[in-house]
């Protein structure tokens, strides 16, 4: 089995989404769960293979595939809200 890969997205790769992309790293470990995590700006997420996208809603406009799930998360930092919105994809 491959393993998951997931993008997590903001408008320049580099700031909210490195945010988002540690929390993601700690639910999953804490679901022992391995999965790739990788950060990134939204026209990498236009094309970048993956399983799953969380992103925020503005981001998600502009991201607009049809192929993987995106995820939209309003608050980067709310642990519960992150997890809450990731794990029904995971499982």
């Amino acid at each position: 089995m491959n393993k998951l890969k997931i993008l997590t997205v903001c408008g320049v790769g580099s700031g909210t989404s490195l945010i988002l992309r540690m929390t993601v790293e700690d639910i999953l470990s804490e679901n022992g769960i391995k999965a790739e995590v990788s950060a990134c700006d939204a026209g990498t997420a236009v094309s970048e293979p993956c399983d799953l996208i969380l992103t925020s809603k503005e981001i998600a406009k502009i991201i607009r595939r049809d192929d993987v799930p995106v995820v939209i998360i309003d608050n980067f930092i709310n642990k519960n809200e992150i997890s809450g919105k990731l794990m029904p994809f995971i499982k």
